[in-house]
């Protein structure tokens, strides 16, 4: 696991924080907006290019929005 720390009192670790339900949402969302890319025209068109974003924080399991605010959709699993 990769630490990353912003300054000295904060250290943040790089695990998986995005759960299940969360992941498919993400995956579902990313999808549905990058395919509007196929029906939006003209310059609007680009940001469709956003539904990338959700799409492989999904995919990943990793969410760095998360990091600052310690949230974590992930069940933790009981010894």
């Amino acid at each position: 696991m990769l630490a990353v720390s912003l300054d000295a009192r904060t250290e943040y670790k790089m695990g998986a924080n995005v759960g299940a339900v969360d992941r498919a949402l993400r995956i579902i969302a990313g999808l549905v907006i990058l395919s509007l890319f196929f029906v939006v025209e003209g310059a609007n068109r680009w940001w469709t290019l956003l539904g990338l974003v959700p799409l492989a924080t999904g995919l990943v399991g990793w969410c760095p929005a998360y990091l600052p605010f310690g949230i974590s959709t992930r069940k933790r699993s009981a010894l």
